[in-house]
Order: C-alpha cells, then sequence, then structure tokens
C-alpha cells in the first residue's frame, strides 16, 4: 500500500508554517512540558526547598555557595539547579562529565571569567560530577575558591567515596530523596489538570503504577504518558492490565553503584532483624533487577555465620545447601533454595557470639604478639625438646575424669581471657551450660 499523501490544506498550511518561520516542534515529553517553573513547584524535597529547609535559608540571605547534590535520578537535581540561577541572576551553564573533557571545562571557566569581568556571575551545573576523574576534579577548586563559579554538582552516587576531599570540603552536600508516594501522587494530579483528563486506571491500578515509578518523578510522569497513549475510548485499566500494558519498568539498580549496596543491605538487615516477610521483598527485588543469585547466596552464608552462629548450627549448613542447589539446578528453580535458606534464616534465633568472639581473638592475638603457648601443651619429638619440658604435665582429657582436665592452654605472659559469651538462646543455650560446667570444674581443681 502506498503512503497516505498529504491533502491540499495540509500542504497548504505546511507551506505557510514554512514561510512565516513558524515550523512546528515535536511534541515534548510530558516530563520536559511539566518541568517547574518556581522553585516551590518542585515536590518531595521539603528538606531542602520546604520553609526551614537548607536552600531556602541560603537564599534568603542572597548568597549561594557551591553544592553537591546527591540523590537517585529524577529527584529534581537539575531543576533545582536551573531554578537556583533564575532565583540568583546567575548566568546557567551546563556541562555533562559523561560528554566533557579538559577542553569543556576550560571553556566554561574563560567564558565565567569574562563574565566576571562585566559584573555577571555563573552557576556551572556539572551532571554525573562523579564521572570525572581525580585530576578533573581538582581543576574545580581555583575557580571555587575565587568566586569565578558557583559549581553544583549532581551525582548520583555517594559523594564521599567518589569526589576529591579537596571538592568536598569546598561545597555543600544536599540530599536529594526518592520521591515518596505523596509526591508521585501530587505529580499525576499536576499532569491531569495540564492534560484535562484523569488517568484511566482504577484504584489499586493507580497505586501500583505510583510503585512502579520507583520514586523517579520522570518515570512516573513517563509512565502515566504511556498509558494515556494505550487507553481506548473510555477504557479504564486494572493493576494485571496495566502491568501487561507497561511491561514493568525495569527497577533503578546499578549492581555496582548505591542501589546495589542498599538493598544487600537492607536485606542483612531484615535477617538480623528476623522479619522473613521483608528479607523475602529484598531478596525478590534484587533477583528482579539481574541480581547474581551466587553473590546472594554468598552473602546469605555470611549472615549464617555472623548474624545466627552457634544458636543455631543448622543455618549455615541450610546456607551452604541453598548455595550447592542453586549451583546445581540454575534459574529460576534454584532461586527457591535460597528463598528458603532466607526465611530459615530469618527465622533462626540470633546470636553474634560467635563473630564478636573472633574478633576478640583476633583484636588480642595482634596485641599478645608472637607469645609462645605454655610447653606442657607442645609435643615432644626429640629428647632436647623433652629435656627443655615440652609436653611435661600435659594431662590427656580423655583420661581424666568428665573428659576434662581443667589445665590452662594460654600463654603464661597472657593469662587466661575470655572471648565467648553465648546468650540464652538457641542452642547456644546448652552451649552456655556447658562452659559454666567446665568453669565450675576448673575452679574446683584449682581449689578455689
Amino acid at each position: 500500500m502506498s503512503a497516505k499523501r498529504p491533502n491540499q490544506q495540509q500542504r497548504e498550511g505546511t507551506t505557510l508554517f514554512a514561510a512565516a518561520g513558524l515550523e512546528q516542534d515535536a511534541p515534548r515529553p510530558l516530563a520536559d512540558r511539566l518541568r517547574p517553573q518556581k522553585l516551590s513547584e518542585v515536590v518531595g524535597q521539603d528538606h531542602i526547598l520546604g520553609p526551614d529547609g537548607a536552600l531556602t535559608r541560603m537564599l534568603e540571605t542572597r548568597t549561594l555557595g557551591s553544592l553537591i547534590f546527591w540523590g537517585p535520578p529524577g529527584t529534581g537535581k537539575t531543576t533545582v539547579a536551573r531554578l537556583l540561577a533564575d532565583t540568583t541572576d546567575l548566568h546557567f551553564e551546563q556541562l555533562s562529565a559523561v560528554f566533557s573533557g579538559v577542553a569543556d571545562l576550560k571553556k566554561a571557566f574563560d567564558a565565567a571569567r569574562a563574565r566576571r569581568e562585566t559584573g555577571g556571575g555563573t552557576l556551572l551545573f556539572v551532571d554525573e560530577v562523579h564521572r570525572f576523574n581525580r585530576a578533573q576534579q581538582d581543576s574545580f577548586l581555583p575557580v571555587m575558591e575565587d568566586g569565578t563559579v558557583v559549581l553544583v554538582g549532581a551525582t548520583t552516587e555517594n559523594p564521599s567515596f567518589e569526589l576529591n576531599a579537596a571538592l568536598l570540603s569546598r561545597a555543600r552536600v544536599l540530599v536529594f530523596h526518592s520521591l515518596d508516594a505523596a509526591a508521585i501522587e501530587k505529580l499525576y494530579a499536576h499532569a491531569e489538570a495540564v492534560e484535562g483528563r484523569k488517568l484511566p486506571l482504577d484504584a489499586e491500578a493507580r497505586a501500583a503504577l505510583v510503585r512502579m515509578a520507583d520514586g523517579d518523578g520522570r518515570a512516573a510522569l513517563t509512565l502515566a504518558e504511556e498509558v494515556w497513549r494505550s487507553a481506548r475510548g473510555s477504557e479504564i485499566f486494572n493493576a494485571a492490565q496495566l502491568q501487561d500494558i507497561l511491561q514493568r519498568r525495569a527497577p533503578i539498580y546499578d549492581k555496582s553503584a548505591d542501589g546495589h549496596y542498599n538493598l544487600i543491605s537492607a536485606l542483612h538487615k531484615s535477617v538480623r532483624g528476623s522479619d522473613p516477610d521483608a528479607a523475602l521483598y529484598y531478596l525478590a527485588r534484587m533477583l528482579d533487577a539481574g541480581e547474581d543469585p551466587l553473590f546472594l547466596a554468598r552473602r546469605i552464608v555470611r549472615m549464617a555465620v555472623e548474624d545466627i552462629g552457634l544458636a543455631d548450627p543448622q543455618a549455615l549448613v541450610i546456607a551452604n545447601a541453598a548455595k550447592d542447589a542453586y549451583d546445581f539446578l540454575g534459574s529460576p528453580e534454584g532461586e527457591l533454595a535460597i528463598a528458603e535458606a532466607v526465611i530459615y534464616i530469618a527465622t533462626a534465633p540470633k546470636s553474634n557470639a560467635a563473630y564478636t568472639a573472633f574478633g576478640a581473638a583476633i583484636r588480642t592475638a595482634k596485641e599478645a604478639g608472637s607469645l609462645l603457648p605454655p610447653k606442657h601443651i607442645l609435643n615432644s619429638p626429640t629428647r632436647l625438646m623433652k629435656q627443655e619440658g615440652y609436653g611435661a604435665g600435659y594431662e590427656y582429657d580423655h583420661d581424666t575424669p568428665d573428659a576434662f582436665s581443667g589445665q590452662d592452654y594460654f600463654p603464661e605472659a597472657l593469662g587466661r581471657q575470655t572471648f565467648y559469651d553465648p546468650p540464652e538462646r538457641g542452642f547456644e543455650r546448652e552451649i552456655r551450660k556447658r562452659l559454666e560446667y567446665w568453669a565450675k570444674l576448673r575452679r574446683e581443681k584449682a581449689g578455689e
């Protein structure tokens, strides 16, 4: 079938627009059309822009220092930087560390110096500032110190790890939060007012759409636009239909960045806090985002030895078995074994006594240096060693009453130490009884 040709009216309209220099622009995305025009229109960052917010107080003084905006994508970092320039009458200059190099920085600095000579100031906004290397970051220092530019850097990564200490010392870090459900709802209400129509969703689907945004305002509006594009007539989508239509937006998750560490931390703390439901949620989030299941299995083994320990010796066995089961079955079947291990260790009695004891022993060993063990517990394979007293007086525990000699095994210069203090929980309750019994026998043998 041939392409449909424009009619006479369409051709004339196009010619008239072209003649007048008024060619129609391509439609702008909803997120761009709804970009805030005033700082008061930014949602979800009241701790920064509210009546007592950090930026609000700063702007009341009509002065602005260099800033680092740290937060997830779609939380308003670029928008706030642009509006700050407008509010303070500074020229807004934007660079992206992804596409810029030393030459671009030099050009921006030279322009800022020329502007300063005519009484103008410059707000230099650098997106993804953490992507600049150390030397490039150092190049900002002179122009920040002499006031040539007010630097506003935006980063999704933890500035403590990704930015030079010298740069951080000259800038204030402001944290942007992921948008909560209320903030996302404000965006949707504003979008509906601008579009003059409601989102074609029932209550459950609307709540699901809010969750799919994952705290990202830009993503929220993009999803809303997709919903409007997909609706036919008076169609109203339920949650299942919504998921089919949008094919579920992939979670924001970078396995080499903060999202990775935040979620594994949340999983670990949920296990430690004996909350299997929360632990399963974070496990599912990470698996859904493409995390390596063997990485998760290894971390679960770590949780078993750190947070359950000997309160339930089976925890380590179960965790290792889950790792082996995943190795054997692969995805997705093997993921169930990992989930079972998470449930087991989350519901197991908790103890960090072994973890604490080992840490204390390591510290003492380092402090004690190379102290020799007492001679009576050393083997004496040669005549000379026997003459030197190696093995003299050693009692073979199996030949003593209760199979317990009560001898001292620490170096004499160190004296007896206590590292392991099991709690009255789980299997360690039984271990504690044994230790108390042996302590009693040791006192009796010492004549105390």
